[in-house]
């Protein structure tokens, strides 16, 4: 089984470069375990100390929100793609005070 995972640009310094990394995993947890176990640096960037997912990391199964499907107990099968995509803050100022 290999599941593409889409590194984004952000995040790709701890994968080498790569912007998609295969890997296996029968869910999407086990998917994500197999990224960090391949990209160790990835782990604190993706997972909470209990190994739940941070917050502001969105992850797409199949372009699905997995918050939306089963979170990290998602299935997961050979060909599908998970894109991990970091929440990003902030916002331009207005200009001249507005």
């Amino acid at each position: 089984m290999s599941i593409s995972v889409r590194i984004p640009p952000v995040l790709r310094t701890q994968t080498g470069g790569a912007k998609v990394v295969s890997v296996e995993g029968a869910t999407l947890g086990a998917t994500l375990q197999a990224l960090v176990a391949a990209h160790p640096e990835l782990r604190e960037q993706i997972f909470e100390a209990d190994n739940t997912l941070r917050r502001w990391v969105n992850v797409y199964v199949d372009g699905a929100d997995a918050r939306h499907l089963g979170g990290l107990e998602t299935p997961t099968r050979d060909g599908i793609e998970v894109v991990i995509l970091p929440a990003m803050a902030g916002g331009a100022a207005a200009p001249d005070g507005e």
